[in-house]
C-alpha cells in the first residue's frame, strides 16, 4: 500500500534524517514545529520520513478519523536514495514517488559542467 502510493492525495518527503522511534503524534509534531504545517488539516497527505539508515521509511497520514502510521523496512542490501537537504520538505509528483519507492533517485544525477576558460595567448 505505501509502496504503491494508492489512496494518498499528496505525498510530502521530509528530506532530513528523523528519529523513527517517534510515533505518529511525534512525527506530526515534528512537521508542525519544523515546517509550520498542521498535518491534521490536510486529509490524505502522506508525510514520509527516513531514519539513520537508508533502509527505513516511516509515513504518517491523517485519514479524517485518525492518524495512520506506515513503516517500510527494506531487506539487507537494499536502500532508498533519499534527498539530503535537511531544511527541506517537498511535495513530490506520483512519478517521483514511484521512483523513490523503486530505489531510484528522485532528482536527476546529470549536472551541467562548464569547461574552464583558458588563456590561449
Amino acid at each position: 500500500m505505501i509502496r504503491d502510493g494508492v489512496g494518498f492525495d499528496r505525498v510530502v518527503v521530509v528530506c532530513g534524517r528523523v528519529d523513527l522511534r517517534r510515533g505518529g503524534p511525534g512525527l506530526a509534531a515534528y512537521v508542525t514545529l519544523n515546517y509550520g504545517v498542521n498535518p491534521f488539516a490536510n486529509k490524505g497527505t502522506l508525510y514520509l520520513f527516513h531514519g539513520s539508515t537508508a533502509r527505513n521509511v516511516k509515513g504518517i497520514c491523517f485519514e479524517g478519523i485518525g492518524l495512520a502510521t506506515y513503516t517500510l523496512r527494506l531487506s539487507k542490501g537494499n536502500s532508498f536514495h533519499w534527498p539530503r537537504n535537511t531544511e527541506e520538505a517537498r511535495a513530490v509528483t506520483p512519478e517521483q514517488y514511484k521512483r523513490l519507492m523503486d530505489g531510484f533517485t528522485m532528482d536527476g544525477t546529470i549536472r551541467e559542467v562548464y569547461p574552464r576558460k583558458t588563456d590561449l595567448s
